[in-house]
């Protein structure tokens, strides 16, 4: 990228591709990159050139098949919140290429977000469908509200012309995945989130793949985990505070019940090493309440709540 002899052209295309596998490598981390502005649209302003831009295209079509191994384990039934990140870059090149006219282009990447809404539609139906599947279907339905964020936020980029107000009206309608996003309000799923703030800060959260976290607020298998650290004072700590500070999210009380499940004397020695403010909290009768509900009983609600929300 910064070989001499490149041309600007060939700049913006190695740019745009570091900053596509950046994002994909760390967007499910404790540590995302904020590239999501450039890839979903700045860079593709940056040519008015559709060979240019064409490169750039491929690669974000070619990233759509590239492995979450090792780097999210945020995914269920083969949809993740990945899926939508991806065709937030492709909805970008989308709007850019009507914008200049270049229909070839526009059809590649129309063909591959539609392509991609109808895999996930599909795959949100079967789930719907299954006996037993409700924690799979409120997984599904977490990446699916997610992804139609993605979208919308690709086509915000979008230059408002003759040739791309059709599309934007039809994407605004066909991105909305009413069904699903309707189930993640209803079950209170909505609180959950998937930035999680509150656990950046803590640095042995990102020393191996394995503590990456999962889909929220199905977090107890995840506390099994955590409960091993040398540093589960601070991982606790943060959990506390944001018990604390977001308003209806289950899944880090469900955390804080899965490491005092699988290892209860490393909890307290834990809670004793936290600060004066986090062992107040953590005594918190209402915080005590949410996380001595069984894990059983806690998925036993949710089935419900999945079994309601398809009935309404």
């Amino acid at each position: 990228m910064l070989a001499p002899g490149l041309t600007a052209e060939d700049q913006i295309q190695d740019y745009f591709a570091l900053c596509v596998a950046c994002h994909h490598a760390s967007v499910a981390t404790f540590v995302p990159t904020d590239v999501d502005s450039k890839i979903r649209g700045l860079l593709w302003r940056e040519s008015r050139d559709p060979d240019v831009l064409r490169p750039m295209l491929a690669l974000a079509l070619e990233a759509q098949k590239w492995a979450l191994d090792g780097i999210s384990t945020r995914v269920c039934r083969d949809v993740s919140g990945h899926d939508g990140e991806h065709w937030s870059v492709l909805a970008g090149a989308l709007g850019r290429f009507l914008e200049l006219g270049d229909t070839e282009s526009a059809d590649a990447a129309r063909t591959a977000i539609n392509k991609e809404i109808a895999r996930e539609e599909a795959i949100f139906a079967a789930v719907s469908k299954e006996p037993g599947a409700e924690i799979d279907l409120l997984k599904v339905v977490m990446s699916l509200a997610h992804n139609r964020g993605d979208l919308t936020q690709g086509l915000s980029f979008w230059t408002k012309t003759p040739a791309t107000r059709p599309e934007l009206d039809e994407y605004a309608e066909r991105g909305k995945f009413a069904a699903a996003v309707k189930m993640y309000q209803a079950t209170g799923m909505s609180a959950e989130g998937h930035r999680h703030y509150p656990l950046r800060p803590v640095k042995a959260l990102r020393r191996s793949a394995e503590l990456l976290l999962p889909l929220s607020p199905f977090l107890d298998e995840w506390g099994g985990k955590v409960a091993r650290l040398p540093e589960l004072a601070d991982v606790m700590e943060a959990l506390v505070a944001g018990c604390r500070k977001i308003e209806g999210q289950q899944g880090y009380y469900r955390a804080l019940a899965g490491i005092r499940e699988a290892d209860s004397r490393a909890f307290d020695v834990a809670a004793k090493a936290m600060s004066n403010g986090a062992r107040k909290d953590l005594r918190d009768p209402e915080l005590r309440k949410r996380m001595d509900v069984p894990r059983a009983s806690f998925e036993s609600m949710m089935r419900k709540r999945a079994r309601a929300a398809m009935l309404t």
